[in-house]
């Protein structure tokens, strides 16, 4: 028979030894955002520091999906309905951002523009956008990866204006809806200083975890990892004291 004193240390290692991988694999994880948030926050304060003008069209460019540049540029706004996006905080308070599709001059295939920010009102009453312009519209911005929707599927709803609402903005379906092939991989973040849209600007962590988030969590998993460690250590040394 199989001695259950002699086998409780050894079941006991096995779990602790998985909760120290867990821990030390989420705290790794947890620095790798880190890492990769900084790098996103210098190459963004980069490029707003040097602010060299980039064609509009360069949203369109595959290569560069996951990056950041100054674009400017002249075009239009597509006369269709805003697509409003769900949850978005802002000083603490709830709204949605709001975002057009844009044509620019020479280029097929719009992009999507952020105008700003709206407040929803504690009864979730949602804001009235108004039109866009309908004029040739000179604009300039950030041009970033659209804002991740994670796990969230992008099925949207219109509001009483008609407008879209969303809590994802999926590429497919914003074309799909609007009449066009598809839509620039990237969106503009307009220039907080011109006078068009809704209150904005240019943070691009709005609503994400800080890279010092991230830091906090990883330390919290490695001490959790190495307070596993040292408890199965404890009850190790005073189990081999009990034995007779």
């Amino acid at each position: 028979m199989v001695n259950r004193q002699s086998a409780t240390p050894v079941i006991g290692w096995i779990v602790a030894i998985l909760l120290i991988v867990a821990g030390c694999m989420l705290g790794s994880w947890q620095l790798q955002r880190m890492h990769q948030k900084e790098a996103m926050l210098a190459s963004v304060a980069s490029v707003l520091r040097e602010r060299v003008p980039r064609p509009l069209a360069l949203a369109n460019d595959p290569a560069r999906a996951q990056a950041y540049d100054w674009a400017v540029g002249e075009g239009r706004f597509l006369p269709q309905p805003a697509w409003l996006l769900d949850n978005q905080q802002r000083d603490g308070r709830p709204g949605v951002r709001v975002f057009r599709l844009f044509q620019a001059e020479g280029d097929p295939i719009p992009l999507l523009v952020e105008m700003g920010w709206l407040p929803v009102g504690a009864a979730r009453e949602l804001p009235k956008v108004g039109a866009a312009p309908a004029d040739v519209t000179a604009i300039r911005g950030l041009l970033l990866p659209p804002p991740s929707g994670g796990l969230l599927a992008g099925a949207e709803s219109q509001t009483p204006d008609g407008q879209y609402l969303v809590i994802a903005l999926d590429p497919a379906t914003i074309a799909a809806r609007s009449g066009v092939a598809r839509i620039a991989p990237r969106v503009l973040r307009l220039d907080p200083d011109l006078p068009l849209g809704h209150a904005r600007d240019l943070d691009v962590l709005p609503n994400t975890l800080p890279p010092q988030r991230h830091l906090g969590y990883a330390v919290q998993w490695f001490a959790l990892a190495a307070a596993v460690l040292v408890i199965a250590l404890l009850l190790t040394l005073r189990h081999r004291r009990r034995r007779p």
